[in-house]
């Protein structure tokens, strides 16, 4: 049950719990997001980290970005080891404490999906965040199954044939009490949703876009323009789903063709080689058209 008020859910005070200094490349989406999300959930929290991206540049010895306490697994199981941090408070009966696990998509998607399919059914009291940058970024830019439609990666170099797992509606399919989407351009919004999820007792879940210029192929400064486009365009539904219903749905204001989303990243260039979109590019358009009916944005 979510008991603060309104007011207290959007009341962040900047604590620099992810400090400043990291080794991310310019206009990071992920760096940005790791930031907002640490302090919205403040001083009494533990992060959970996979391998990836975040953990390379945030937490190189001797002196780490993180200021609150943190740990590094693998890949496949920082499910796991948050379910275990979370069973050690409570057999030593410490706490309250919130406990966050982090990873990118393929630590999420992929590779870490049975951990974290686990912790959901077994109920713990953590909250699962992705950084969703699509692709396998720390070791190359490979594809995941997070990798849209048509993006090129060095393991889809023709284009991604495949559409993009859909892992909220899977998280939310566990009967989770909380799931929402956000997007580094919107902090408040993101930083309202984790405080609103460290209220609720449970598993829950937050999926964060965070564009990756290096991957995706855009100028840092683009960043925050990406985001919102691909909420403009439907690509990237922002929503909250509580107790199984969607609510709060973040309605698009004005509509935006899919091209003005895809034409400012250099993962989707081939698709406008000849002039003309190619046929992929009118599938994309039906994912996003897709996307605005079903949750009605």
């Amino acid at each position: 049950m979510i008991t603060a008020s309104s007011e207290d859910l959007y009341r962040v005070e900047k604590k620099d719990l992810f400090a400043s200094g990291h080794r991310a490349c310019g206009g990071c989406g992920q760096a940005l997001a790791a930031r907002l999300v640490a302090d919205a959930a403040g001083e009494n929290t533990i992060a959970c980290v996979a391998t990836g991206c975040l953990e390379i540049f945030s937490s190189p010895y001797p002196d780490p970005n993180w200021r609150i306490p943190f740990l590094h697994s693998l890949f496949e199981n920082v499910s796991a080891v948050a379910s275990g941090v979370e069973a050690a408070y409570k057999a030593l009966k410490k706490g309250p404490v919130n406990i966050i696990a982090q990873g990118g998509d393929g630590s999420t998607a992929d590779i870490g999906f049975q951990s974290i399919s686990g912790m959901f059914e077994r109920g713990h009291n953590v909250l699962y965040i992705c950084y969703d940058n699509e692709a396998y970024m720390n070791t190359g830019v490979q594809r995941s199954s997070f990798t849209p439609l048509g993006a090129k990666t060095t393991t889809t170099p023709m284009g991604n044939t495949t559409r993009k797992k859909n892992l909220p509606l899977i998280a939310a399919d566990h009967g989770i009490p909380y799931v929402a989407t956000a997007t580094v351009d919107d902090f408040r919004d993101l930083q309202r949703k984790v405080k609103t999820a460290l209220l609720i007792n449970g598993p829950k879940y937050l999926h964060i876009l965070a564009p990756c210029p290096l991957g995706w192929g855009h100028t840092g400064d683009l960043t925050v323009q990406i985001c919102r486009l691909a909420k403009a365009t439907g690509l990237f539904p922002v929503f909250e789903i509580i107790n199984g219903k969607v609510t709060n749905v973040v309605k698009i204001q004005e509509k935006k063709p899919v091209e003005e989303y895809l034409k400012l990243q250099g993962r989707f260039k081939h698709l406008f080689k000849k002039g003309a979109p190619l046929k992929e590019v009118a599938a994309i358009q039906e994912i996003a058209n897709q996307n605005i009916e079903r949750f009605n944005l």
